[in-house]
């Protein structure tokens, strides 16, 4: 979300979300997150075939990618992934998304990538949430066709704040929106409304508290399950595995979480990724990254 001279983390959130609505998603500077540079980097990619498509959602069209190589064995399971980017930005050519999507395809383990509304202070949940899920039915409703594999082998996923979506997307499936995803998949996700903090009343000066009041619309929205889910009952959760990264400051609301669900009897799997910060799988030559990606298709493959 940067280039060389400006970077819009550095903006207080009222000034980025102005920005944001006014420019658009900033442009990479990264000259080898393109598919033919990955492919030349990581041979095993060359196979991946890809689909753009667009998913018509309540509040307007959001474009999504299938992921698929008929050379690799197929493990029978798919996977839904949505990615992050604080609630207000990412895209599906970031390699959080696009790189991800591509390792996972070339292990036999189809995907479809996700978009979504961004909140840019005018949308709020349950605009995004909604988005999901509806990426979430198109999936279920076309997963041969699409991936190749049936509809109960799904399996929902996303990180950073695309954790926060799917884990609240998964607890609205259990309460009644729709089928529960076959598992369900976290890489550092933001699933609680101040993850350094989690269990602790949320700080308004906290920049990560900020952006959840962004995304949820109002301090009551803050305390309810479906936006945040850590706030709420494991139960009735599918299997899940939550990658967390020893660096990060938003490690504790992964493991809270993984701990909220073991609490439940759900079998939730906890990987720790030594040496990784946030956002590690966004950076292809980051050797922590390759790493997390093979734990989450090794855990898939089971």
């Amino acid at each position: 979300m940067a280039d060389a001279e400006f970077d819009i983390r550095a903006l207080p959130l009222a000034d980025a979300l102005a920005w944001l609505r006014d420019h658009g998603e900033p442009a990479d500077p990264r000259n080898d997150i393109d598919t033919a540079s990955l492919q030349r980097r990581f041979p095993r990619l060359r196979h991946v075939q890809t689909r753009d498509l667009v998913i018509e959602t309540p509040h307007g069209p959001q474009p999504a990618r299938a992921y698929r190589d008929a050379t690799a064995a197929p493990t029978g399971r798919g996977l839904v992934w949505v990615h992050g980017g604080a609630f207000i930005g990412g895209y599906l050519d970031m390699p959080e998304s696009h790189w991800f999507a591509l390792e996972l395809a070339s292990r036999g383990i189809p995907v479809l990538a996700a978009d979504y509304t961004k909140c840019l202070g005018d949308v709020h949940y349950p605009v995004p949430s909604d988005d999901v899920i509806a990426a979430w039915q198109y999936a279920g409703d076309h997963a041969q066709e699409l991936l190749g594999v049936d509809a109960g082998s799904l399996h929902l996923g996303g990180a950073s704040a695309g954790g926060a979506l799917t884990s609240g997307v998964t607890a609205r499936l259990r309460d009644g929106a729709g089928e529960v995803p076959a598992g369900l998949v976290l890489v550092y996700p933001v699933v609680h409304p101040d993850g350094p903090h989690p269990g602790q009343i949320p700080d308004p000066a906290s920049p990560t508290t900020q952006l959840a009041l962004n995304y949820a619309g109002s301090v009551e929205a803050l305390a309810d399950p479906h936006v945040f889910a850590g706030l709420g009952s494991g139960e009735g959760f599918p299997r899940t595995l939550v990658v967390v990264c020893e660096l990060d400051g938003l490690k504790p609301s992964g493991v809270a979480f993984a701990e909220l669900l073991r609490g439940a009897g759900v079998q939730a799997t906890l990987h720790l990724e030594p040496g990784a910060d946030h956002a590690h799988i966004n950076e292809p030559a980051d050797p922590t990254a390759l790493p997390t990606i093979e734990a989450v298709a090794r855990w898939m493959g089971t």
